[in-house]
């Protein structure tokens, strides 16, 4: 009995702990990732802007089995949505919709359906570096609710990871 005991009090404790650790944890995040494509800024900016685009180069939409996507408005300006659906987990179910572009970047809204529900928001920037360097950054603004925050790390990590394919995809895209 008082080994059952010292694991419920262990188990309570670690709770405890855990509760504690989201008070302190921020619900928010942002996740940032860049490289710099040998191409003039406006050739890049002219493609990272049409969600069309995303197909050849995010492996969200590459990696996902029989993904389906409804393009709406017109693609590359303000309004224009990619709803996607698949079987696949990693991909389920989504809309995405520009909520904002200018001559720097490009903002997203992302509404996840499934395999969990969440609004979050993804922004593409674009800066000259010189007239044939480009530096392109993903960024993706995360929140979590509590307790579940103190996991953020977890999402993070596969934004991040994700993030830096995409790019490398990117680049290689556009610098062929």
């Amino acid at each position: 009995m008082k080994v059952l005991k010292g694991i419920l009090y262990t188990l309570l404790a670690l709770i405890i702990i855990a509760l504690l650790l989201g008070l302190i944890i921020p619900r928010t995040y942002i996740v940032k990732e860049s490289i710099v494509i040998h191409q003039p800024k406006n050739a890049v900016f002219d493609y990272v802007r049409n969600l069309r685009n995303q197909e050849n180069y995010s492996i969200w939409m590459m990696q996902a089995t029989g993904i389906k996507i409804e393009y709406t408005g017109t693609d590359g300006t303000v309004g224009s949505k990619a709803h996607w659906n698949s079987e696949d987990h990693n991909a389920g179910e989504g809309i995405q919709q520009i909520t904002a572009i200018n001559d720097t970047s490009i903002v997203v809204d992302l509404h996840f359906i499934r395999p969990f529900q969440a609004h979050q928001k993804a922004a593409t920037e674009v800066r000259a570096l010189s007239d044939h360097q480009t530096e392109v950054s993903l960024l993706f603004y995360g929140k979590e609710a509590y307790p579940l925050n103190i996991l953020s790390f977890i999402g993070k990590k596969i934004i991040s990871d994700a993030s830096k394919e995409n790019l490398k995809n990117l680049k290689s895209i556009l610098e062929r």
